[in-house]
């Protein structure tokens, strides 16, 4: 195949990885986003980490256990480098969120500014399973305060 084709067939695996995660998270499935990632996989932000398949899923878990929230995680400006069997990646994160005071998310729901802003930046290995995400680091740019 030509380098060029794999390497736009490569980024575009990639980046439906990020689409999937945010999928995942935001109707109800978060705990599948383990599956996602390496079986040593990480997700990490500058307070705390997930490593591996388990702790991703379990931490992944309390979030699916949370139905007062409707949120929508938006990943723009994605850029993807595919080197081999390696990728790193870069994407903005801007992420809408409403807690509902009735303990059931509401539809739809109020909005106003972003929960917060921020940018993911990943690494992803191809397995025989195809392209999987061996390190996520979501890092926050702006934080909308809290109100309760």
């Amino acid at each position: 195949m030509d380098i060029e084709l794999q390497r736009l067939i490569d980024e575009r695996a990639c980046e439906a990885l990020i689409t999937e995660y945010t999928h995942l998270v935001d109707f109800g499935n978060a705990p599948a986003i383990a599956d996602l990632f390496t079986a040593e996989g990480v997700w990490r932000t500058d307070e705390f980490a997930m490593n591996g398949r388990d702790e991703i899923r379990a931490g992944f878990e309390r979030r699916s256990g949370v139905t007062r929230r409707q949120s929508r995680h938006v990943c723009t400006n994605i850029a993807v480098t595919v080197d081999g069997d390696t990728a790193t990646g870069l994407c903005y994160l801007v992420n809408y969120r409403h807690d509902s005071e009735t303990g059931q998310a509401e539809k739809p729901a109020p909005a106003d500014v972003p929960k917060y802003v921020g940018e993911y930046h990943d690494r992803f290995v191809r397995t025989d399973a195809g392209w999987k995400f061996e390190d996520r680091y979501c890092a926050m740019t702006f934080v909308r305060p809290s109100t309760r």
